[in-house]
């Protein structure tokens, strides 16, 4: 137990510390490490966690300039990560940061680095121009990926991937989905303006926030009516774009926002279903805070003889677990867990699922393909190989969208079975 005040520096930095080593030791930040924090310190900590893993590289260089030999204890190492990061962002606050740093390595192997954190990060201050300096002559630190990963960004996407890296490292953006079935995206702008918050709209019922605030500060969230999604993850729906009265499924609908926006622009009879019931649990209370209506179901899309009833589904939506290489501004960990081989790993489960959802479409019937990916082994390349051996199915639509100021990285491929 801490016995740091939880509203200040010196816990965040503590928290923080003990997540990021959670992460390198190859936990999720989709475990809830956060929630076990003290609600008070949560921003903070979420700040200084996705931060500074989004500056891994940078940090884990300049650490190699401060330390004289490798850290053994892990907790001291992240506990330095997440303070340079602070100081980097913070700089007006060096001599606070410092100070609450020490003091959160008190807390840590009976205070015994207390020192040592106090004389890197000093030594940090005094050689941060040098220290820069080497960093920006090193391309890989400098840009705060792992090499596997940015070389196959360089052979994907020879022209992009420079602005792929950039935003990658950057704060993602906040965008919001209006609820359609409870006011226009006009009138939910203009309570928006009530409230001093400029927003832009983008899509067909979305609004980008100009800065990023607090679930809880958005007028009537509570209420259902609006989400944040990202404008990539809503062109989903948009491309799926069922007719009223559709059978569809949803096969991988955790945490359920392109399961809602289906709901949003049309009467459905709808399916969601995914592996995990915690998950599922997120579906239903997704849907329920917004007013929708569907059946939400804990099930394997592989094993269809267990949840399918036999009647053909009119439109699919195939949402595929993916390396995530298109949201890791989101996903921070993402890049530092996967390895190379994960890509062909999840490219074989990607496979299996589309041909298992394919079974379940109509003659006539379509399936949207979708990845939060920017690798094409997940994406065209795997609809190509699908197309080879599904002599029924055709390419209505395919589009890969980067990750830029605007929206995350997405691929989608709109499919449809020949009647």
């Amino acid at each position: 137990m801490s016995r740091l005040p939880s509203d200040s520096l010196a816990y965040a930095l503590l928290q923080a510390a003990h997540i990021h080593a959670a992460v390198i030791a190859g936990q999720s930040l989709a475990d809830g490490h956060l929630g076990r924090v003290e609600a008070v310190a949560r921003p903070a900590v979420q700040d200084l966690v996705y931060g500074s893993l989004r500056r891994y590289g940078r940090g884990d260089f300049l650490l190699g300039r401060l330390l004289s030999h490798p850290l053994a204890a892990e907790d001291i190492r992240c506990l330095l990560l997440v303070a340079l990061y602070r100081l980097e962002t913070r700089p007006e606050a060096a001599h606070t940061v410092v100070d609450q740093a020490v003091r959160a390595a008190g807390e840590l192997a009976e205070g015994r680095f207390s020192g040592l954190v106090n004389g890197v990060l000093r030594n940090y201050l005094r050689r941060e121009a040098e220290l820069l300096a080497d960093l920006a002559a090193d391309p890989l630190a400098s840009s705060q990926h792992p090499a596997w990963w940015l070389a196959q960004l360089q052979q994907a996407h020879p022209e992009s991937w420079p602005a792929i890296v950039a935003a990658g490292n950057a704060p993602p953006p906040m965008a919001l989905r209006v609820n359609l079935r409870r006011g226009s995206r006009e009138e939910y702008q203009e309570r928006l303006a009530a409230d001093d918050i400029v927003a832009t709209p983008v899509g067909e019922a979305g609004l980008m926030i100009a800065r990023p605030l607090p679930v809880e500060r958005l007028p009537g969230f509570a209420a259902g009516l609006v989400s944040v999604q990202d404008p990539g993850a809503q062109h989903a729906a948009e491309l799926l774009d069922p007719r009223p009265g559709s059978r569809v499924l949803d096969a991988c609908a955790a945490p359920g926002g392109k399961t809602a926006h289906l709901l949003e622009r049309a009467e459905l009879e709808l399916l969601a279903i995914d592996l995990k019931p915690a998950r599922c649990r997120r579906v239903s209370e997704n849907l329920s805070r917004l007013g929708l209506v569907a059946e939400v179901r804990s099930a394997d899309c592989l094993r269809i003889d267990r949840w399918w009833d036999g009647r053909p589904f009119d439109a699919v939506l195939a949402d595929v677990p993916c390396t995530a290489s298109g949201v890791v501004r989101r996903n921070p960990d993402a890049k530092w867990l996967r390895r190379a081989e994960d890509i062909a790993s999840f490219a074989t489960s990607q496979a299996r699922i589309l041909a298992a959802l394919w079974q379940v479409v109509r003659p006539g019937g379509k399936l949207l393909y979708a990845t939060c990916s920017v690798f094409p082994a997940e994406n065209g390349e795997q609809v190509a190989r699908f197309l080879e051996r599904q002599p029924q199915a055709s390419r209505r639509h395919e589009e890969q969208l980067l990750p830029t100021a605007e929206h995350d990285g997405f691929y989608y491929c709109l499919l449809e079975k020949s009647a």
